[in-house]
């Protein structure tokens, strides 16, 4: 394991030039300290966990101290917000410090949200808040421990610094790690300013860092389109598979990668509703629950506008098509794992969709709906479970449809239907209630209930000793938070 001075940087971002991003110092926040690390993002530094707790790790992460190897930069790019187009974005209040490579040969991205003021902040203070950096850093590495593809978390280090946004409130910082930063309005920026070579430079360096095996094709831009479209259509079906809602899905906030990026007013489902609004400033229900798939396909459509320099209107179109048909795939796939089936059936769709429409309107608890599935056998779980639907007989009907169809699996056994459910079903998720009560305690000084937390949802699958309380439903009022986007 490594201490912090052993970093190994390679700043391949910060080599392409001023055109990308500007050098930008951070600025420190006031009386630095830990409130939260994760072990397992430090791991994928090689760095030792006992290093979070040295008091150069708050002012690294604080903006107190730099590598010398450092290179901050603050990133430009643009992209369509709510369906508008924003000609200059970029870091407002987030700076990619540089990048590390681990003993395994792989890069990350050190980027230190909260940083204080570049040129494109945009009025802005530069800052972050306490709530939201601890907002995205649960949300960060609980979704990653469900399996979803995210951005990683490594610190919340907290200040005395005080910043107003409704009330005055602290500043944090929050240290993200990606293999890349590189967003959809990276592309979007370029194209728009009739800017080529810059275009075709960042294009390139996207192909060679992070989609080599396309430079072998004959079409390299296309084939990294294809991959773009294949990663987004299983992100967002795992997304609709688990209750996930991300809230500000701009192509601002989408990763070239495919990995959730840029949390801000996200929430994971209670009650079960397709129309759930979790960003309280959407009054549109843009970016709601049921809107993220085709909301998904927009976004790749204007990737896809951005790369006609490179690729002909036709092939995009064609790439563009795929989209729907590998989500439905992925998502069919991930629902038949949660209601524990092993093999596949034509009118499955159905049975899902059928469910979901059972499930709205009744307050059904999605999450804990389909770990309960798998608590019994299929008889005694939809036994159990039907007191919790308001339509009795139209339950009813389903689970004899249900019942019928996990006797036709070729999986028998109570004891193995119920490891492989509960091992795709979580226990535990983020309800933003259990979030906002960490952070409650966390603006009071008090950073065990977001330690102990983190440490919950960092094993959704199993059920953990003396954490029954993280499973319960919500409380009524943990139902009806409200969210925005001001961090």
């Amino acid at each position: 394991m490594k201490a912090l001075d052993e970093l190994t940087f390679d700043n391949r971002f910060a080599r392409l030039g001023d055109a990308f991003s500007t050098h930008v110092l951070p600025e420190p926040i006031d009386r630095p300290r830990l409130v939260v690390a994760s072990p397992a993002a430090m791991a994928l530094l090689d760095l030792d966990p006992e290093v979070a707790q040295s008091p150069v790790f708050a002012e690294l992460f604080g903006g107190h101290k730099l590598w010398a190897e450092a290179e901050p930069r603050a990133m430009v790019y643009s992209g369509h917000q709510f369906g508008s187009y924003n000609p200059q974005l970029g870091d407002g209040r987030g700076l990619l410090l540089g990048e590390v490579y681990n003993a395994a040969g792989e890069h990350w991205d050190l980027h230190l949200k909260g940083a204080g003021q570049t040129p494109y902040s945009r009025m802005g203070d530069g800052r972050a808040v306490l709530r939201s950096s601890i907002r995205e850093f649960l949300a960060s590495e609980a979704l990653h421990a469900l399996g979803i593809p995210t951005t990683r978390a490594l610190c919340v280090i907290g200040s005395d610094t005080p910043v107003w946004r409704e009330k005055q409130e602290r500043a944090a910082m929050l240290l993200r790690m990606s293999p890349s930063h590189v967003r959809f309005g990276h592309f979007e920026y370029f194209y728009y300013t009739k800017r080529p070579e810059q275009q075709k430079q960042l294009g390139e360096h996207v192909l060679a860092m992070h989609f080599p095996a396309c430079l072998e094709q004959p079409e390299p831009y296309l084939a990294m389109f294809r991959e773009v479209v294949e990663r987004n259509a299983e992100l967002i079906a795992k997304w609709q598979a688990y209750g996930f809602c991300h809230g500000v899905m701009n192509t601002d906030n989408m990763s070239i990668l495919g990995v959730t990026f840029d949390f801000g007013p996200f929430a994971f489902l209670d009650d079960f509703d397709a129309h759930f609004i979790c960003n309280h400033s959407d009054d549109q229900g843009r970016y709601s629950f049921s809107n993220q798939v085709p909301i998904g396909q927009w976004n790749l459509s204007a990737l896809a506008q951005a790369l006609t320099p490179f690729i002909s209107v036709e092939a995009l179109r064609e790439t563009l098509g795929l989209f729907l048909p590998l989500f439905q795939a992925h998502y069919l796939d991930l629902m038949r794992r949660r209601l524990g089936l092993t093999s596949a059936e034509d009118e499955d769709q159905k049975l899902v969709e059928r469910l979901l429409q059972l499930m709205q309107g009744s307050s059904v608890d999605y999450s804990l709906f389909f770990r309960h599935l798998g608590d019994e056998s299929a008889e005694l779980a939809v036994a159990r479970l039907r007191d919790d639907f308001v339509d009795r007989q139209g339950f009813d009907a389903w689970a004899d449809l249900y019942k019928a169809r996990v006797a036709r699996d070729p999986v028998q056994g109570q004891e193995l239907r119920r490891e492989r459910m509960h091992a795709v079903n979580p226990l535990y998720i983020l309800r933003n209630y259990l979030a906002q009560k960490a952070i409650d305690a966390a603006e009071q000084g008090d950073y065990s209930e977001v330690r102990r937390l983190h440490a919950v949802l960092s094993k959704p699958f199993e059920q953990q000793a003396v954490m029954d309380s993280y499973a319960e439903r919500p409380p009524e009022w943990g139902k009806h938070l409200e969210i925005s986007c001001s961090s």
